[in-house]
């Protein structure tokens, strides 16, 4: 049952990716609608209402072809370039197997134990914890792994955090999802450029043409500006409308598929424990600060959601972990404190370390922050200063 189920949400994806392409053209075209609604209502301000909608239908089957083929070569260009657009934004870049052997073994391991096509690889140089996939087929699909997760998750946790990303792949969520951020980006697009347009523009009552011509109108029962009025509310709340169901595909393509990733990740891994844990150690540290927020929606966890969950990409960490505990089973240890990295503990920059403020050993063994310590960086701090005891500068 599990698996008939693992293979309907495949298909359901691929169903939804076909609707999702066309639910972009839809919106494009009701788009190019309501900018053919503002202009005539700009260039002309003096008509009726339904003389507004007649021109303004006649206008789109005009610009139809232009608005399919805007569409589509945006759709090819997103289809081409996507990776290598994501990695310019965040700075990831492609390892092989003798830069990051590691790694490159847990993965390869993984895609061999289900018969998957290996991903790329790639790196993202930062000390965030986090991990994402992204590509739209076979030859495209890559997981990038941040080296601040390298360097703090075990090696089965990061084995679960690879399985996480490959049930994205291979559910076809990773395909979706980027689908999803085209459609929502050509229609933030179109929407504010003519936003743009028509506020650089202005619109005048009874500007814009000669005075005879707009007093025959008048004198013919014409809308006076009235009209105009009317269908730019209009057109201002078709673009709005088409903006707000680009977010909501968004969000509403997100949740679910994080809950089943982590139970593909358990399935490839047979560890509950190390996915429970990757995402303790994960929780809280997982921003990237070049990536947008099309990029953080692709990763393990997305530490900008906000507003009570209202507009939240990701289940909260905490329901994630529930839901592995209780068809998966498995421990929480609860919210987990990272150990300080080397050059932290050199530098005394880590939270739980010394502060650089308190003087050239960061504190004084008086002062009380020095008992939260780890007994042996006490240890450490007292030999220290037994052999320089006037500081590393010869005095206090």
């Amino acid at each position: 049952m599990a698996a008939y189920g693992l293979y309907t949400h495949i298909a359901s994806n691929r169903r939804r990716s076909v609707l999702l392409l066309a639910g972009l053209f839809v919106l494009v075209y009701v788009m190019v609608f309501a900018g053919a609604l503002l202009a005539e209502a700009i260039g002309d301000p003096d008509r009726t209402v339904n003389a507004y909608l007649a021109a303004a239908w006649r206008d789109l089957l005009v610009a139809l072809p232009f608005a399919t083929a805007g569409a589509a070569l945006w759709i090819a260009i997103a289809w081409r370039f996507n990776g290598k657009l994501i990695d310019l934004v965040t700075g990831a870049h492609g390892v092989t197997r003798q830069e990051q052997p590691k790694l490159y073994n847990l993965l390869e391991n993984l895609c061999i134990s289900r018969g998957i096509a290996m991903p790329k690889l790639k790196i993202l140089e930062t000390d965030a914890l986090n991990a994402y996939a992204s590509g739209l087929n076979d030859r495209q699909y890559s997981i990038t792994v941040t080296t601040g997760l390298v360097n703090a998750l075990t090696d089965q946790e990061i084995e679960a955090v690879l399985g996480h990303e490959l049930t994205h792949i291979r559910n076809g969520d990773v395909r979706m999802m980027i689908i999803a951020v085209v459609i929502a980006g050509v229609v933030g697009f179109f929407a504010e450029l003519f936003f743009r347009l028509f506020l650089n523009n202005g619109w005048r009552m009874g500007g814009g043409r000669g005075s005879s011509s707009g007093d025959s109108r008048r004198s013919g029962g014409g809308g006076g500006g009235g009209g105009a009025i009317v269908v730019i509310v209009i057109a201002a709340a078709l673009i709005a409308l088409a903006w707000l169901l680009s977010q909501v595909i968004r969000f509403s393509l997100s949740r679910a598929r994080e809950y089943l990733a982590d139970a593909g990740s358990v399935e490839l891994t047979k560890n509950p424990d190390a996915m429970i844990s990757a995402l303790r150690k994960i929780e809280g540290r997982g921003e990237l600060p070049p990536a947008t927020s099309s990029v953080m929606e692709l990763c393990v966890d997305n530490p900008r959601d906000s507003f009570a969950d209202l507009f939240a990409t990701h289940p909260a960490i905490d329901k994630r972990i529930a839901a592995l505990i209780e068809f998966a089973g498995g421990h929480d240890p609860g919210p987990l404190t990272l150990p300080p990295r080397a050059d932290e503990t050199a530098g005394g920059t880590d939270a739980d370390a010394p502060s650089a403020n308190a003087g050239p050993w960061g504190l004084h063994p008086d002062d009380p922050r020095f008992e939260r310590l780890p007994p042996k960086y006490r240890e450490a701090f007292k030999q220290w200063q037994k052999q320089f005891p006037n500081g590393p500068w010869g005095l206090r």
